[in-house]
């Protein structure tokens, strides 16, 4: 709860923030992140404040948490201080960064282009450097695409790494939850609270030529200088090697991601949904209106397919592998991008996405200073093992370093 020496202090000049999230929740004294402001994504309990998930209707047909998150409550007791809640999108079912009734908030990184979500708050509040870290979460992307779009440090995390009791869900199965800052020296803070220890050393590097492909000509040079530092960083040689086996694609694997996380999400909250009747955004509606009609057959059929994919993934990485992969297909349409081209920027974007999600496997998106032609930033992701996220960040860290060392 707020303290009466402690106030909003924040002039929200990026629109993140939502109406129901203005409020101050002082960090413990002393602490590894004393000092440190941060921000949550309105799907994080925290006592006393409502939790919006992105609607309206969930806002008014929900109560104040009673206990904070666990997450929330772990970066409290390292000293951070709370300032707030910010924008994601509707139900958390966007990659876009839009959302019809909050708005959507400015990307200070590629000025008239959407942030990405749908960690849009979070990810627009770190960009313009008004909190110093944010809480997101990344189920088909929801980290990775809004990081790439803002130019950010972000983590998916191994599925299961961390706790998602009081956090809303709306995919279990592929639910992570994660975090965005500007500075990877804070990145990394939040990391050593938030992760457990890992021992894993990388000693193969695996190039996966169909996730080059999926991604738009001027993200190429930058995925080579990645893939080269990383191969003189560990002393080892990249491995092309096919990730889809012969007679699928990458569309296959996310129309299997599609259908089984459709259910998923009907499952969770197909019943409020009926019983409430809440405006949805059009896009919005559409995707829980297919996941209305998706079939215990045909989920089986999507999980029994998942279930390969996963298995292949797993044993290409093994406990020792890591890949160089985009962060997202392209850089950031502009918010006024028309209907098709943001279809179509979702549609290659999660052939990307959904390796890590239908894997299970830690990707770390790392910014890339150099400007694309169109003056854009973006990211580029390394892949590693479960439980790899810790070493993993601090291999990006050091290949984050080498780049910023070369502009």
């Amino acid at each position: 709860m707020i303290k009466p020496d402690q106030s909003f202090d924040i002039e929200d000049s990026v629109g993140a923030w939502v109406e129901h999230g203005k409020f101050v929740v002082p960090g413990a004294r002393g602490g590894s992140l004393a000092g440190l402001r941060f921000a949550v994504k309105d799907i994080y309990d925290v006592a006393g404040h409502k939790t919006g998930f992105g609607n309206p209707a969930w806002l008014a047909s929900h109560e104040p948490a009673t206990l904070t998150a666990p997450i929330v409550q772990a970066l409290l007791d390292a000293g951070a201080t709370l300032m707030g809640k910010v924008i994601t999108d509707e139900l958390t079912y966007s990659l876009h960064g839009d959302n019809i009734h909050d708005g959507t908030p400015a990307n200070t990184k590629a000025p008239g282009c959407v942030p990405g979500g749908s960690s849009s708050g979070s990810a627009a509040a770190v960009a313009a450097k008004l909190v110093d870290f944010a809480l997101g979460s990344d189920t088909g992307g929801s980290t990775r695409v809004p990081a790439s779009y803002c130019g950010l440090w972000g983590l998916r995390t191994t599925h299961g790494s961390l706790p998602t009791a009081g956090v809303l869900p709306l995919q279990p199965s592929f639910d992570t939850l994660t975090w965005f800052a500007d500075d990877v020296a804070v990145f990394e803070q939040v990391g050593e609270v938030l992760l457990p220890a890992t021992q894993h050393v990388f000693k193969r590097l695996l190039h996966w030529p169909e996730t080059w492909l999926a991604a738009d000509d001027e993200m190429q040079a930058a995925l080579i200088w990645v893939q080269d530092r990383v191969q003189a960083h560990l002393g080892i040689a990249s491995e092309p090697t096919p990730l889809v086996p012969a007679g699928q694609t990458l569309e296959d694997w996310r129309r299997a991601y599609h259908v089984a996380s459709a259910k998923e999400a009907w499952d969770q909250h197909g019943q409020w949904i009926k019983s409430h009747q809440p405006n949805l955004g059009p896009a919005i509606a559409v995707r829980f209106q297919f996941a209305s009609t998706v079939t215990p057959e045909q989920s089986d059929a999507a999980w029994a397919e998942i279930d390969k994919i996963r298995r292949r993934v797993l044993e290409m990485i093994g406990q020792d592998g890591i890949a160089v992969v985009p962060s997202a297909a392209s850089t950031a349409p502009a918010v006024d991008a028309d209907a098709a081209a943001i279809d179509d920027v979702r549609m290659r974007t999660m052939r990307l996405t959904c390796v890590a999600g239908l894997s299970g496997l830690p990707q770390i998106s790392i910014p890339m200073p150099m400007l694309t032609p169109s003056g854009k930033p973006f990211g580029v992701s390394l892949i590693g093992p479960g439980g790899s996220d810790l070493a993993l960040l601090r291999l990006a860290k050091a290949i984050g370093q080498q780049l910023n060392q070369s502009k």
